[in-house]
């Protein structure tokens, strides 16, 4: 008789289209090295819909369930699994940096929790450089970020120090929750804010078209994280690939169902970056892109 397991999914943001496809890719990739979901393997989903106070609940519920193994999306997701289990497999499709509280644990030998991070180092100098390049005159910034994400205070030195090389001053707004954004987007257009670089945060993620259409409603240039945040409005993306993190993701839990150990899997950083522009919302921010980022970019 084929072993049936049972794969808990937990993610911090919620099940649109783009979140949905990933997961999909996920799945696929499981099923082409012979997890066929409804044959050998199930998987029980969780979603947070951007509420990171909801993560401990969810991942309680996931362990009552005895699943095999916990994939996780966005830092807050991982540290709800870590609280709920030190038992269950713990792979992080994405969201966890070297220097969190998991880090640390994941070089315990008992460890249970491994997988990809996708906030390699330098990523945050790298989009405000290029946040820089696109508004050259401007010397007042600023950088957004989800207080709710134990991660993401991990790039607010990393944005200061950058901000400090090139010369220009930088504001930091933090939100606990969604329903901050309209008054930080707020603030930082009353305060003359010339343009802000958004912290990796899937509470974010879930709620990136109204970001994006808040940034465009205040006159704010911003750089995100990733290419659908671009895709859903905004004016910039820098970083990796996140649909990789996810294929990846799924080679460790073929891994760890096959009888490998967390512990003995290495915590991958990403190392393939590429960067989008959005050039109607530049037309709407009334917005000339210089020639050089437009070589570098891939247009939308």
């Amino acid at each position: 008789m084929v072993q049936f397991s049972r794969l808990g999914i937990l993610d911090t943001s919620s099940p649109d289209a783009d979140r949905v496809r990933l997961w999909e890719a996920f799945a696929q990739r499981l099923s082409e090295i012979g997890h066929v979901q409804g044959q050998n393997i199930g998987f029980e989903f969780r979603w947070a819909n951007g509420d990171p106070s909801s993560l401990d609940r969810l991942a309680q519920e996931l362990t009552a369930l005895r699943v095999h193994a916990i994939v996780t999306a966005g830092t807050p997701a991982a540290f709800a699994a870590r609280r709920a289990s030190t038992r269950i497999p713990i792979v992080m499709a994405t969201g966890v940096s070297v220097g969190t509280a998991l880090h640390q644990d994941a070089d315990r030998a008992d460890s249970n929790i491994t997988g990809l991070s996708d906030l390699a180092a330098g990523l945050s100098k790298k989009r405000l450089e290029l946040l820089c390049a696109l508004a050259p005159q401007s010397r007042q910034l600023a950088v957004l970020w989800d207080q709710s994400n134990p991660s993401g205070k991990l790039a607010i030195p990393e944005f200061q120090d950058a901000a400090h090389s090139l010369g220009v001053s930088l504001a930091v707004f933090g939100v606990g929750a969604l329903d901050g954004l309209d008054s930080a987007l707020a603030a930082m257009a009353r305060d003359k804010i010339a343009g802000f670089a958004v912290v990796p945060s899937a509470m974010f993620f879930g709620d990136r078209k109204r970001l994006a259409e808040l940034a465009i409603g205040h006159s704010l240039p911003a750089i995100f994280v990733r290419r659908e945040y671009a895709q859903a409005g905004g004016l910039m993306a820098y970083g990796s690939p996140i649909r990789n993190n996810y294929l990846r993701a799924a080679d460790y839990v073929d891994q760890i169902l096959k009888g490998a150990a967390p512990a003995n899997l290495p915590i991958e950083q990403p190392t393939g970056f590429e960067l989008f522009i959005n050039l109607r919302t530049a037309q709407q921010l009334d917005l000339t892109i210089p020639q050089a980022l437009l070589l570098a970019a891939q247009a939308l």
